[in-house]
């Protein structure tokens, strides 16, 4: 599994704005610059998280982003499956149900289902308040 930009990029969005919305909304063009992220990217990536309800398009001239929600009701797996879609190491592990005629006699379903736990067991226990936090510590390390 390989995360692509556009999932890496909307939790840096996320983030950036969780870090910056306190007073007003946060500008997609201030993000681009703190981030270092192409402009027309982000404006891909928020239409997405705009969709999805993850964040709220405030209009006019004072206008920009903010969160939906509390930093932490978003875990890095519900950003990483809205961007990057369902990410099972193997298309059986996909549903539900797994449509596979040889789920009976496969030896390797075992590691394929434990890979897929211990990945979703990992993004899903983070959320965006942990990399607010994460971040803050970041910051007060390089304090001069």
């Amino acid at each position: 599994m390989k995360i692509s930009t556009k999932g890496r990029y909307a939790i840096r969005l996320l983030l950036d704005i969780a870090m910056n919305d306190e007073i007003e909304p946060v500008r997609l063009k201030d993000t681009a610059e703190r981030q270092d992220i192409s402009m027309k990217y982000l404006e891909q990536i928020i239409a997405v998280l705009v969709r999805a309800g993850y964040v709220r398009s405030i209009r006019g001239p004072q206008g920009g982003y903010r969160l939906a929600k509390n930093p932490k009701e978003y875990t890095v797996g519900m950003i990483l499956r809205q961007m990057e879609g369902n990410f099972a190491p193997v298309s059986c592990l996909e549903g539900d149900d797994n449509p596979c005629e040889r789920q009976a006699e496969c030896v390797t379903l075992r590691i394929w289902q434990e890979l897929d736990e211990a990945i979703r067991s990992v993004v899903d226990k983070y959320t965006l308040a942990d990399l607010m936090e994460w971040q803050q510590e970041l910051s007060n390390d390089y304090v001069i």
